[in-house]
């Protein structure tokens, strides 16, 4: 079931919702970004940015990164396990390409699910 979209039921919006996935997270990363995932009681994986502009100064760096991030969650989405996903994008993301940091998520997504079933 692949969605078109990325409504607002599958991102994480409040502080709460952050707040719980930063205690005792599922963790991936890269010098690129970092994922941190939690067990939902919700039938469907959400996801939650974390692009700071410390990390990447100006707003079409960021806006990059959040495209990215989205359009990998959306296609990604029906082989992913039903947790709640935190993005933290560090300052280097602006070393990689579109190409190979879309690779890097998937790969990324993977591991999460692997590391959630154990």
């Amino acid at each position: 079931m692949t969605k078109e979209n990325f409504p607002r039921e599958f991102r994480l919006l409040t502080p709460e919702n952050f707040n719980n996935v930063f205690k005792d997270p599922i963790r991936a990363g890269s010098p690129y970004i970092t994922i941190l995932a939690k067990n939902s009681d919700l039938n469907f994986p959400r996801l939650g940015m974390i692009v700071p502009k410390k990390a990447l100064k100006r707003a079409v760096w960021r806006n990059r990164a959040k495209r990215l991030i989205r359009e990998s969650f959306r296609t990604s989405y029906s082989e992913l396990e039903n947790l709640d996903y935190v993005c933290i994008i560090k300052p280097d993301f602006l070393k990689i390409d579109n190409q190979e940091f879309s690779k890097l998520l998937k790969k990324l997504w993977k591991t999460i699910s692997i590391r959630s079933r154990k």
